[in-house]
């Protein structure tokens, strides 16, 4: 069978929502919140020197909330927080192949951030695709 679905339709790329990003001035102020608000740890917390940020992942069902944090002031994140305070960053979404899903992305006419696929935090393999191509969110799609 092609590629293409039953009906001419491609397969979903997207298999689930791996996280939703938060963009955050103070990392410990923004877990305590969550600890004491909520009642949720960090599951996994992480320094990404290569995108001058540190993060840290809370679990929620199979998904997390990742709270993210500059640790220069010319990271991406640093210049989102400057332009838009702290808030919603990004959607990660889930994929099978990573590669494929940034071709896929790319052959339909979408706008990339990551010409190829890139390390991410906890081993992971990701890409960003612009959000002036995907509707004013920023979409990191993430193959585990």
């Amino acid at each position: 069978m092609s590629s293409e679905a039953a009906g001419g339709r491609r397969p979903p790329l997207l298999t689930e929502i791996d996280h939703v990003a938060i963009a955050v001035n103070d990392l410990d102020e923004a877990i305590s919140y969550y600890s004491e608000t909520f009642g949720e740890e960090v599951t996994h917390r992480e320094r990404v020197d290569r995108d001058g940020v540190e993060e840290a992942l809370i679990a929620v069902a199979d998904s997390y909330i990742q709270l993210v944090s500059p640790t220069r002031t010319d990271s991406p994140v640093a210049k989102f927080l400057e332009r838009n305070g702290e808030g919603l960053h990004h959607v990660g979404y889930r994929v099978a192949d990573c590669a494929a899903a940034l071709e896929a992305v790319k052959a339909s006419g979408g706008r990339l951030i990551d010409e190829a696929p890139r390390p991410g935090s906890r081993g992971t393999t990701v890409a960003f695709v612009h959000p002036k191509g995907a509707f004013g969110t920023l979409v990191e799609l993430v193959e585990e």
